[in-house]
């Protein structure tokens, strides 16, 4: 017989966890899809770009290794009628936003384009 993993349940009918674990998701994938498209720009800026590269992927697997986590936290909080935002992943993946924000245009803007 297969094994069966616990999933926590929530009287939310929104399905507020669910709906955020979508959100992550999404974000987690728009970090890779970010890394490949800087991967484009290796040819251009030379190496450096693999700082970009680094920085998508390492936000990425981030998001991905901490998912659960955040999902079972949120159906915890619910159930105890005291849930706390993430502001810690939050600031992170912020943090990490706008350093790729500023390596890209350091990049564009400042490194000598490659014949």
């Amino acid at each position: 017989m297969p094994s069966r993993r616990y999933t926590p349940t929530h009287g939310d009918a929104g399905l507020q966890p669910e709906r955020t674990e979508l959100a992550w998701g999404r974000t987690t994938m728009s970090m890779t899809i970010a890394a490949v498209v800087f991967l484009r720009w290796m040819p251009h800026h030379g190496w450096f770009v693999g700082t970009l590269v680094a920085t998508s992927i390492v936000t990425a697997m981030a998001i991905g290794s901490t998912r659960k986590r955040r999902f079972h936290r949120a159906i915890h909080g619910i159930n105890q009628e005291a849930i706390t935002p993430a502001t810690t992943s939050i600031a992170a993946l912020s943090a990490s936003v706008v350093v790729l924000a500023g390596l890209g245009i350091f990049t564009v803007l400042l490194l000598p384009l490659h014949p």
